[in-house]
């Protein structure tokens, strides 16, 4: 895959593994490829988009690029800094610049603190002295920028509904300045309605404060709306990755294909006219990945080479990335 130097995050053949164990030994039975070497970037002020079924490794991604899960192999660069073999004393000063919006805003706060010391906290820990009035001031301005109101400030999480805690999940993650946010499917615990405020939250807060996102989502319909390029997983390892237009106008990637068939319209003529595509089969265990390409099992179009030889990501023009033998 080509690299760009304008590139903000760039992930480099990342492999994040899990040993599986039975009962209380210690030695591993076998190994959970969460993350099969997977690459990609995301320049400067823009958004990648990753989505696909639960399990297929895009919350893992995040979580590596955060170093919350260890990395086996591959390299993480942050403005061009590969930032995997950084010391914790050395990677909390990028940590700031890095942040995390979680699925569930409820269990990412602390309900023995406030709304308010929940941001100052996250706020005050940039080493520097902050007054009193100052740290009012900046509380008080991030609550503003996300859709709170101040009369929030001495609640606590469970005193909030969910879409408010997911706001101030925001506005703590926005208290360090950061340059780059991971939001792990942010909308998905929320109501529909609530959906639709927080992802337009999210799209004028990146274009005020030119962030650069990672949104991880299992919802197609959402990363329509909120991505420049849109990356496709299955069972840890990239099928498909394109520019948003061009990949809901033109997916190649039988997977991908069938997931945007999923996509109600609303249109009611246009929607009797589609075509649900429906797979058999179950998602095979990521403990025992299929041979070849692991998307033969459940693939209509699956010739004898997906059975022996595992697809390369490989760009099939206009930087269009597809992981097929059949294309």
């Amino acid at each position: 895959m080509e690299t760009s130097d304008n590139a903000l995050l760039r992930v480099d053949g990342l492999k994040t593994y899990f040993p599986m164990r039975r009962g209380m030994s210690f030695k591993p039975i076998g190994m959970v490829k969460a993350v099969d070497d997977v690459s990609f970037e995301i320049k400067d002020g823009m958004t990648l988009g990753i989505v696909g079924e639960s399990g297929c490794g895009k919350t893992t991604v995040g979580k590596t690029i955060m170093r919350i899960n260890h990395a086996n192999s591959g390299r993480i660069f942050y403005r061009g800094e590969d930032i995997l073999p950084l010391t914790e004393k050395h990677f909390s000063s990028r940590k700031r610049e890095i942040q995390m919006i979680f699925q569930d805003p409820y269990s990412s706060l602390d309900p023995r603190q406030s709304a308010f010391q929940i941001v100052k906290e996250v706020y005050v820990e940039d080493g520097k002295h902050h007054s009193r009035e100052e740290v009012q001031s900046r509380v008080t301005e991030l609550f503003s920028m996300v859709g709170l109101s101040a009369e929030i400030m001495d609640r606590y999480p469970h005193e909030l509904s969910g879409g408010q805690r997911q706001r101030l999940g925001i506005a703590r993650a926005l208290a360090c300045d950061p340059k780059l946010i991971i939001c792990d499917e942010p909308v998905s615990a929320l109501d529909v309605s609530i959906q639709a405020q927080i992802i337009n939250l999210f799209m004028r807060l990146q274009k005020d404060l030119k962030l650069t996102c990672l949104f991880i989502a299992h919802d197609l319909a959402v990363v329509r709306h909120v991505a420049d390029t849109v990356m496709v997983m299955y069972l840890g390892r990239i099928v498909e990755m394109m520019e948003s237009v061009g990949l809901y106008r033109n997916p190649l990637h039988p997977y991908t294909i069938t997931l945007l068939s999923a996509i109600p319209t609303v249109n009611y003529f246009e929607e009797r006219k589609r075509e649900r595509i429906k797979l058999s089969g179950e998602v095979p265990s990521p403990v025992n990945v299929p041979s070849g390409c692991s998307f033969h099992p459940r693939c209509s179009k699956a010739s004898e080479v997906c059975f022996k030889n595992t697809p390369s990501l490989r760009d099939v023009g206009n930087s269009h990335y597809v992981s097929c033998h059949n294309l």
